[in-house]
């Protein structure tokens, strides 16, 4: 039971040190902003209560937010996703449904699966990141392409992370 804990409590603490100190300070012609650190939402276990996932969602963009002097834009979409989380795992369950102490990776539920779960998830995070922040400047057209091609690179790293991951086991 202890060991969940602490294996994702290394995962945050390891996306929210690459996040703000290497993955906030890459812009690619000010479009592509990575946000690898919604890989620890995306990855919690099945059985995360809901209100747990939107709680860890919350201070997880709160962190973000604080360190990177935005007003609550992580924080908003993160805590979005966190509770779109347990709708869209229900919709895209496989017929077997999920079985106890797995989390969603490319080995528990092959990469069809994963990258459907990845893509979904880190769109919405984007397009209400993105979204929100252009909210005041009316540029829509700048914050979709933002979304879009910030989402394609966020999930190339998560899958990368996801590879990774997998020949360390």
């Amino acid at each position: 039971m202890i060991r969940p804990v602490i294996i994702n409590i290394f995962r945050l603490l390891l996306l929210v040190f690459l996040q703000l100190f290497v993955l906030n300070h890459i812009q690619f012609s000010g479009y592509v902003n990575p946000y690898l650190y919604i890989l620890f939402i995306l990855w919690l276990p099945f059985e995360t209560p809901g209100w747990l996932t939107i709680v860890l969602a919350f201070a997880l963009g709160m962190v973000i937010d604080v360190t990177s002097h935005t007003i609550g834009y992580h924080a908003f979409a993160t805590t979005f996703i966190g509770y779109m989380r347990y709708h869209l795992l229900a919709l895209i369950a496989p017929r077997n449904g999920y079985e106890f102490g797995m989390s969603p990776t490319v080995p528990s539920l092959g990469l069809a699966w994963f990258m459907k779960y990845i893509s979904i998830m880190v769109v919405i995070h984007h397009v209400i990141l993105f979204g929100i922040e252009s909210f005041g400047m009316g540029d829509y057209l700048a914050a979709t392409f933002r979304a879009i091609v910030s989402s394609i690179f966020t999930i190339l790293l998560i899958l990368v992370c996801q590879f990774l991951t997998l020949r360390s086991r």
